[in-house]
């Protein structure tokens, strides 16, 4: 965690599946990740909550977002991980609109960058997000991260961002 953070970032669990599935119902956040909204009982989907928890997907990361007082108010991936080509994807949510602009995802980014960059050999981070999305441009741009094209896909426009592993070390201002 990172010194003065507001977040914890832990491995996901079963206690995580009420508010996943919240979240994954909802129609604005849907929108904001380009997801279509889960249509699964809840039953169904913890029982395949259940089973993903149980068997990782190679090269991927799930995790948690946690307040300090441990309310679960997002999650955040690291995937598509290859350590010989030096790179690795990153994604983020604040599913809890309570947490939303108050510097809960930078948080969460710049603990995620940091994390990656100091445990693996990992020299560049990328992600995607709606072009629309200007609230997590912020987040991205303010954690370093630079546009480096655009995309469309599935009807979807997609701005991608990096951030090189010698940026970060010359801007970082958080401490460990």
């Amino acid at each position: 965690m990172i010194k003065d953070s507001k977040v914890i970032v832990c491995d996901k669990s079963l206690d995580d599946a009420a508010n996943d599935y919240v979240w994954q119902t909802d129609l604005e956040l849907s929108h904001l990740t380009a997801t279509c909204p889960l249509s699964l009982s809840f039953p169904d989907y913890l029982s395949k909550y259940a089973r993903q928890l149980r068997y990782n997907q190679l090269g991927k990361y799930n995790f948690s977002v946690k307040t300090r007082d441990g309310k679960h108010i997002g999650n955040c991936v690291c995937y598509n991980i290859d350590e010989a080509q030096g790179e690795a994807e990153i994604g983020i949510i604040i599913g809890d609109r309570r947490y939303w602009d108050k510097g809960y995802g930078t948080d969460v980014v710049s603990y995620l960058v940091d994390y990656i960059f100091e445990n693996s050999r990992v020299v560049l981070i990328r992600l995607k997000t709606m072009v629309s999305n200007k609230r997590a441009q912020k987040c991205f741009f303010k954690c370093g991260f630079s546009v480096c094209g655009q995309i469309v896909s599935s009807g979807n426009s997609y701005l991608l961002m990096q951030l090189h592993h010698n940026h970060w070390q010359r801007n970082n201002k958080h401490n460990i």
